[in-house]
């Protein structure tokens, strides 16, 4: 009799995992495959992405330029407001291969200038977003969005666009119960 018992704990413990497994895969395929594409300039940004990337099991990409931006400050500011004033599009140093395959990307960037850096311009001209949710998140000093949320939209007409999160650049580091709530929010943790 304790063989029975003992044997059908058992069967009932592993009905019970395997239904556990079925659901965690149901999650996952409600919302597909996660990138997290980020430009990053003083490392903040990237900062988030990772904690983003620890909450959903998105995979990472760093959206990098093949002439890197200066490392001083003043000089990474003005450069980046000639690219602005002058519409350029600056070539990234890698790509994407298989883009087609992510369901959601998430689209990390510092607020320059009032908007995403052109790297970010050059990025989203040349994957192709219909379809996906695009979710963004930005690190700024003071100035959140600003007009970033309607670059986004021109960028990406035929996206579902969710609702981002800004963060001051300073606070990235003590943010993570705010990203944790937002991507609870909206849905976009390995658990709901």
């Amino acid at each position: 009799m304790k063989k029975m018992i003992c044997f059908t704990a058992f069967v009932v413990a592993l009905c019970g995992m395997a239904q556990a497994q079925s659901k965690d895969e149901t999650t996952t395929q409600g919302k597909g495959k996660i990138l997290i594409a980020y430009f990053s300039w003083g490392g903040n940004t990237r900062a988030m992405a990772k904690q983003i990337q620890q909450q959903t099991g998105g995979d990472l990409f760093e959206i990098a330029t093949i002439k890197p931006y200066p490392k001083n400050y003043d000089e990474c500011v003005a450069a980046a407001k000639k690219e602005q004033q002058n519409n350029i599009r600056p070539q990234l140093a890698a790509d994407i291969k298989n883009i087609a395959d992510y369901d959601t990307i998430f689209i990390g960037f510092p607020n320059w200038w009032g908007t995403m850096p052109m790297p970010l311009f050059t990025f989203l001209e040349k994957y192709n977003m219909n379809g996906k949710k695009v979710i963004p998140f930005c690190t700024h000093g003071g100035g959140r969005w600003q007009r970033s949320l309607d670059d986004l939209k021109k960028l990406c007409p035929k996206a579902t666009i969710l609702e981002g999160l800004t963060i001051s650049g300073d606070m990235v580091k003590r943010s993570k119960n705010d990203i944790d709530k937002w991507l609870q929010k909206i849905k976009m943790t390995k658990n709901n």
